[in-house]
């Protein structure tokens, strides 16, 4: 709470250390102050043969560590047994950015007919046009949208305003006006922009579950470790961006990231892209 995480890192922190300490308590151990490096580095083994993903494992053992950390800073144990621990490294893996013709496609599947089919198209529509991660999209309130920004609320409880595309702004202004006030009939008045069929906040697993099926429908891969996620069109927003001449500087603050090491990576993903381009394309490339 003192570093500002998300609720959903919270409990995901949560369920890490819970399975620690219940590790600790099969080998007898009550106490941090009787936990060894040796049953440390064995948590992280067994974590590594549960076929956890090396991304997950590095996350629990982060975890673990903060803990050992915190317990030392408290002064309840002498020593940080885990101060030698390394967590697993996850393997480099470039975010997967859909096409522009993808994009199109994607977007078009909702049927803009019916009160979900239109809040569905100004959910996606919102998604790949601000950038916004899926937590910010739901969490998303009337007030926080104007004419031509938006207000979302990141990770650490930051703010940023990011600019409304007119393909989104239209979208939205469609479901605003001709869906949102029959849905908001079945609840209480929240001030969600997105709403779900009883009127209440749509939920992250139900946005999940809308651009699962949309994908689906489109025909975009939505299995495997490329599948198309939320994250998918944040990723595709950043890449058509730089692919556009965007700054990275400018990248960085729409994405809302700390660091511009982190915007980075989709500048290789612009460039991984050119050697495709060029090695399909050009008669000397092979």
């Amino acid at each position: 709470m003192e570093r500002g995480l998300s609720r959903n890192t919270l409990a995901s922190y949560r369920r890490d250390l819970e399975r620690y300490a219940g590790e600790l308590a099969e080998s007898g151990i009550t106490d941090l102050a009787g936990v060894r490096f040796a049953d440390v580095t064995g948590h992280l083994t067994r974590l590594r043969e549960s076929g956890l993903a090396s991304s997950s494992a590095a996350r629990a053992i982060s975890a673990v560590r903060g803990l050992h950390r915190f317990a030392v800073r408290e002064r309840l144990v002498a020593q940080d047994v885990t101060a030698e621990v390394r967590p697993p490294a996850p393997p480099k893996r470039l975010p997967k950015a859909l096409a522009v013709e993808e994009v199109n496609r994607l977007l078009a599947v909702p049927d803009t007919h019916s009160p979900l089919g239109l809040r569905d198209r100004a959910l996606l529509e919102f998604l790949y046009g601000t950038g916004a991660r899926i937590s910010e999209a739901v969490g998303a309130d009337i007030d926080d949208v104007d004419l031509e920004d938006v207000t979302l609320r990141g990770k650490g409880g930051k703010s940023r305003l990011v600019p409304i595309g007119g393909y989104a702004r239209n979208a939205l202004d469609a479901y605003r006006t001709r869906a949102r006030p029959i849905l908001s009939e079945n609840g209480r008045g929240t001030p969600a922009v997105f709403l779900n069929a009883r009127g209440g906040r749509l939920s992250r697993q139900s946005a999940w579950t809308v651009l699962h099926r949309c994908a689906s429908e489109a025909g975009l891969q939505t299995e495997g470790p490329y599948a198309v996620s939320p994250h998918t069109l944040r990723h595709s927003y950043a890449t058509h961006l730089l692919d556009g001449g965007a700054d990275v500087r400018v990248v960085q603050e729409l994405l809302g990231h700390a660091s511009v090491t982190t915007t980075q990576v989709y500048t290789l993903v612009t460039v991984e892209r050119l050697r495709e381009v060029y090695a399909t394309s050009h008669p000397r490339a092979r």
